[in-house]
């Protein structure tokens, strides 16, 4: 979700960088690093999942439902720790934010509840 974030936002449209309390380039800087993280986190997942299939207990619906958990669980802390409480990036800049942290907020929940949900599902299966 990192990635998604960091390309989408930051990349793409623009809105913002992973520290704008600063100048534009400490700004891409902080994006640089944001990236290098989670494309560390992408290739450490990875090898979790090459290991799995090669120990043949892989389960395609936990691994979603793990996908989804992290994907949401970053989306909770980027939307409540990053934005409000250390508030070093909001979504957007130049318009009012509340709409956008709703959402950003309100689409964190959603990944976790899906997560939990496929997780419980996958427990309630015995792994092959």
């Amino acid at each position: 979700m990192g990635a998604v974030d960091e390309i989408v936002f930051h990349q793409l449209l623009h809105w913002h960088h992973f520290y704008d309390r600063a100048s534009g380039a400490a700004g891409l800087v902080s994006d640089g690093l944001l990236h290098a993280a989670t494309l560390s986190a992408v290739v450490a997942g990875l090898a979790l999942l090459a290991d799995l299939r090669r120990r043949r207990t892989f389960t395609p619906t936990r691994w979603w439902a793990a996908v989804l958990l992290g994907a949401g669980a970053f989306q909770l802390w980027d939307g409540v720790v990053d934005h409000k409480l250390l508030r070093v990036h909001q979504v957007r800049y130049g318009v009012d934010p509340t709409g956008y942290d709703v959402a950003w907020i309100a689409g964190a929940v959603v990944l976790l509840a899906a997560g939990a949900l496929l997780m419980a599902r996958a427990r309630r299966r015995p792994v092959r």
